[in-house]
């Protein structure tokens, strides 16, 4: 019997690779233990409980980024969350930690150094974020999604996809996908998600081509993400919604999707095989335009702006690609091709591997 403690969190693209490693571990073996660490506020505190898994808390501390009040206090805030997940580690005899990055990861790691117990981190980003940078340092092994993350000790794992995503990479889901949303399975139907926050630009831009989408034949399931402030509505072709928690079955009614290019969302269109127009999160430090590299260099995703991408792109670009199925179907066989569905278990070798180095 092994204890896991997994950190991480906030978004969607943080929880699921987290939840994905979690089913593994106990899919290998029923005597796992698997404990989830993360934030009250972040997904996680919904869906790591929804999946059956324990949910520990820790504070919600982002990294101070100027001198003030806040900044003063932030070193003994975050020594009581490295005390707190300490509490953690001992109460369940934790035999090894795996972060994912985020606001939880950081206590973590510095917590399972100072009880000598090991930590591995998965990085989802081609970019690394700051927890992931400074606990590589002393990481036992780092698992990496893109083969051109640079950091220390790392190896090529692919991202952990939920099971779901998986059973639609080997099989047909796409009649259940549209009944699931209410679509109609022999329209050409384009999937349009910002992730699970939603994102400005991209709901802007397909509301106002609703009209030329739809004459030109083509079905939309429009995800416009929580914090849209729209209502969800079902007119004719176009149906809309705040939040999707059966992406896989978005994703299997899907011929076509416009998404941002955040790093679970690359990995899945790989593994499905599915075309897409990604437009990169325009804030940051620019991981998401790395995150797509592979897959736009591949033929597999075209890369847009955020500026660009408007009612004019998704009349002239769009709209002819889609009219297109040759192509569809070609860059669907290219995004195929750098598809990863075995994440999940190679990032637990890689965590089993430590284990027995210890």
């Amino acid at each position: 019997m092994t204890n896991y403690l997994l950190a991480g969190g906030g978004t969607a693209g943080h929880v699921n690779p987290l939840l994905a490693l979690a089913d593994e571990i106990i899919s290998s073996s029923k005597e796992n233990k698997v404990w989830a660490l993360g934030t009250s506020e972040g997904l996680e505190s919904r869906l790591v409980p929804e999946r059956g898994y324990e949910l520990l808390i820790v504070p919600r501390l982002p990294m101070p980024r100027k001198p003030n009040l806040y900044a003063l206090t932030f070193p003994v805030k975050f020594q009581q969350s490295v005390n707190l997940v300490k509490q953690y580690i001992s109460a369940n005899n934790i035999d090894v930690v795996v972060g994912f990055g985020g606001y939880a990861s950081a206590p973590a790691y510095r917590a399972a150094k100072e009880l000598k117990v090991p930590y591995v981190i998965h990085e989802a980003n081609a970019m690394p974020g700051y927890a992931n940078r400074v606990g590589a340092k002393s990481a036992a092994a780092v698992g990496i999604t893109f083969k051109n993350t640079k950091l220390p000790k790392a190896t090529f794992v692919g991202m952990p996809l939920r099971k779901e995503i998986i059973e639609i990479s080997k099989s047909d889901y796409r009649f259940e996908g549209a009944k699931y949303f209410g679509l109609d399975p022999s329209l050409k139907t384009l999937v349009v998600t910002g992730g699970s926050l939603g994102a400005r630009r991209i709901n802007e831009t397909i509301e106002a081509s609703r009209k030329v989408l739809d004459a030109a034949g083509i079905q939309v399931l429009h995800i416009v993400g929580d914090r849209a402030g729209l209502e969800p509505i079902h007119e004719g072709a176009y149906s809309r919604i705040a939040y999707c928690d059966r992406m896989d079955l978005a994703l299997a009614a899907a011929d076509f999707v416009v998404a941002r290019a955040g790093a679970a969302t690359v990995c899945e269109l790989a593994a499905i095989g599915l075309p897409s127009v990604l437009v990169p999160y325009p804030v940051g430090n620019g991981e998401q335009r790395f995150n797509a590299e592979s897959l736009v260099e591949a033929g597999g995703a075209l890369l847009v702006e955020d500026s660009k991408f408007d009612a004019a792109y998704v009349a002239g670009t769009l709209i002819p690609l889609l009219s297109d199925s040759k192509r569809v179907m070609a860059m669907a066989e290219k995004a195929k091709s750098q598809g990863v569905t075995d994440g999940s278990k190679a990032l637990l070798n890689l965590v089993n591997g430590v284990l027995k180095g210890k």
